[in-house]
């Protein structure tokens, strides 16, 4: 532990920061009368508060100690995916949200149905639905872990209290509520980190010179390795991982794609996107750098880390010995608003992949009121069982947190990027050559796993110099690639019964100007 208690001003921070959010779920219990306005927010929502909503929900536990974590420990290799989600979205958000916002109605995996059938909607909500599951649990872990450090209370307390506050706003509040509770949790967590940030670059004797000349000659300000080698960790592996990472997460994730469906206009919703992954790059570097920072502050100064510190826990040992009383609080209430911003709307968008994916394919004759009901229930059992998840974390430990997030990712991607650019780009593929190249990809994917994850050193499946000897980040490159190559040409094999172009990009070429125009 690093500190028993806090000032009782710290205390009454963080309380307050809770009890607004709670506030802000029950504000707005009153409008969720149907999935339109839980899920959706009645398509009446400001472009910029979803812009903001959308840096929230990037920018979680994860950013707030994994980022300084590596950043302290490493250089900024893994910010590379990053640079690469802004410059992908800049060239696909124009035509991907019009797309999305004329043919689904809640659920991103009705595209995917309506292109190649009911199984293709299946895999894709269930690929979602586990990623979103372990990235929960990690959110969850990554706070808890670094609250309980520093107030000195059981690290499975603070998860389930903070949990069950995060499921009770969404529950009640809906996707409004999560939308407008992203707003101010993204001021309070972008604050909190230049706070922070200030008081390492001015507390050491030289400053800011100081601070970043020891980071430069440790070689902590850089993306190094360049080598074109797939086997490790290295600038050109993140560079294909980032390609991918921004293609499923701006094309086909249900946290992101559901904010297009809120905003009052296409033009809106793609500002909204725009506006989200600009900001989000920035605040992304901001905490990578305030791990380089530490490394150079503890370089410098005569103040020393515990023996046998982890790298994730440094930025809340400095929060908790440097800080003074009032900002500690706000920092610590800065780290819960990035849980919550991050947890609140995976747990609604949980919700509403099951309710349109399969409540009510299961009951087609249900009322709206049924599914809304259906949906709160789902928000709560999802809930729990993220809470759950954290609670595994706790006792089977947590090194590395960020790798292991990125690994899970590659893992849990399933070639979705791929599907949607095959949907996207070719009007001769076909579900029945995209299910032969799903079949393909879930056998490539075991065996990647398989055959490269180690158990008391040995592979759980050994085939020797046939082992997968690439890096783990790479598996999600190349299920992709399998996805595009075997579905397209496995296509060839078979006649497609209906066109489909209007759920293509050749459709946007063609409308693209009406779109602009009539802002449709």
């Amino acid at each position: 532990m690093y500190s028993e208690t806090l000032h009782w001003i710290d205390y009454v921070v963080i309380v307050i920061s809770l009890l607004v959010s709670l506030y802000v779920g029950f504000y707005f219990v009153k409008k969720q009368t149907s999935t339109n306005a839980y899920y959706a927010g009645s398509r009446s929502i400001p472009s910029w508060a979803i812009g903001m909503s959308i840096l929230a929900t990037l920018i979680s536990s994860i950013t707030f100690l994994a980022y300084p974590g590596e950043g302290f420990k490493s250089n900024w290799i893994l910010l590379v995916q990053g640079i690469m989600v802004v410059i992908v979205l800049s060239g696909l958000v124009w035509f991907v949200v019009p797309l999305f916002r004329k043919v689904i109605g809640i659920s991103t995996y009705e595209y995917f149905e309506k292109r190649f059938g009911f199984f293709a909607r299946i895999y894709t909500s269930l690929a979602f639905t586990f990623t979103h599951f372990t990235k929960m649990g990690t959110v969850l872990f990554l706070m808890g872990l670094a609250i309980s450090s520093m107030v000195g209370i059981d690290t499975l307390t603070v998860i389930w209290v903070i949990g069950l506050i995060i499921i009770i706003l969404t529950m009640m509040g809906g996707i409004e509520a999560v939308i407008w509770l992203d707003v101010i949790q993204g001021f309070m967590l972008v604050g909190g980190g230049l706070i922070a940030l200030a008081l390492i670059m001015f507390i050491p004797e030289g400053g800011p010179g100081a601070i970043i000349n020891t980071a430069i000659e440790n070689n902590k300000i850089g993306f190094a390795p360049y080598d074109v080698d797939f086997t490790k960790l290295t600038f050109f592996v993140m560079v294909l991982n980032g390609v991918f990472y921004g293609i499923q997460k701006y094309g086909t994730d249900q946290t992101i794609v559901q904010r297009y469906l809120t905003a009052k206009s296409d033009k809106g919703a793609i500002k909204a996107a725009l506006m989200g992954v600009v900001l989000s790059l920035p605040v992304w570097a901001l905490f990578m750098f305030i791990g380089t920072a530490l490394f150079s502050f503890y370089q410098i100064t005569d103040f020393a880390l515990p023996e046998g510190i982890k790298p994730d826990q440094v930025f809340p040992y400095f929060i908790t010995t440097q800080v003074p009383p009032g900002l500690t609080g706000l920092i610590l209430a800065a780290l819960i608003a990035a849980a919550i911003s991050s947890l609140d709307s995976d747990l609604n968008c949980l919700s509403a992949v099951g309710v349109t994916d399969y409540y009510a394919r299961l009951k087609p004759k249900a009322t709206d009121k049924q599914k809304l009901n259906v949906g709160r229930w789902i928000v709560f059992f999802s809930g729990i069982a993220a809470l759950l998840i954290a609670t595994i974390y706790i006792y089977a430990g947590g090194e590395g947190v960020l790798g292991i997030v990125f690994e899970l990712y590659a893992i849990f991607s399933g070639g979705i990027a791929g599907i949607f650019l095959l949907a996207l780009f070719s009007k001769k593929a076909n579900k029945h050559g995209l299910y032969i190249a799903i079949a393909v990809c879930i056998v490539f994917t075991t065996y990647a796993v398989l055959s490269s994850t180690k158990i008391d050193g040995q592979p759980i499946l050994n085939l020797g110099s046939l082992n997968f000897p690439h890096h783990k980040y790479m598996l999600g490159v190349y299920t992709h690639f399998i996805i595009i190559i075997v579905g397209y040409f496995a296509s060839l094999f078979f006649k497609s019964d209906v066109p489909h172009e209007e759920l293509t990009i050749y459709w946007w070429i063609k409308n693209r100007k009406a779109i602009g125009k009539n802002d449709l």
